[in-house]
């Protein structure tokens, strides 16, 4: 006489547990997926804070770029660091002030990377 086996509840032989895998698999892409948007709106919030910072830095650099030029970048440069940025570069030329700024951006898992932002600023 012939014995026959049990298919089991999925009906088919040697399947048992392909669910968790499948499930594990999901959850690993899910994660994956959910870190990915996680540093790029980190990424993104530390270039909008540099943008800010230059923007404020050269607006307040400008201030002083026609009468006394030589304090100029070094108001820009105490407003940056108020705001958590350093300045990176301030040139003044005929009263117009180029800025460029760099914020700390760190991410887990892939080290410090600056967020770098350029503004200029001056008389129309």
């Amino acid at each position: 006489m012939r014995t026959l086996r049990s298919a089991g509840a999925g009906g088919r032989f040697g399947e048992r547990g392909a669910a968790a895998v499948w499930v594990v698999g999901l959850m690993v892409l899910i994660w994956f997926l959910a870190a990915t948007v996680l540093f790029v709106g980190a990424a993104r919030i530390a270039r909008h804070r540099a943008q800010s910072a230059a923007d404020l830095s050269a607006l307040a650099a400008a201030v002083q770029a026609l009468a006394a030029p030589e304090k100029a970048c070094g108001r820009a440069r105490a407003l940056a660091e108020t705001n958590h940025a350093s300045i990176t570069r301030c040139v003044v030329r005929a009263g117009v002030v180029d800025v460029r700024v760099a914020v700390r951006l760190v991410l887990p898992g892939l080290g410090e990377r600056p967020a770098v932002a350029e503004s200029r600023a001056g008389p129309r």
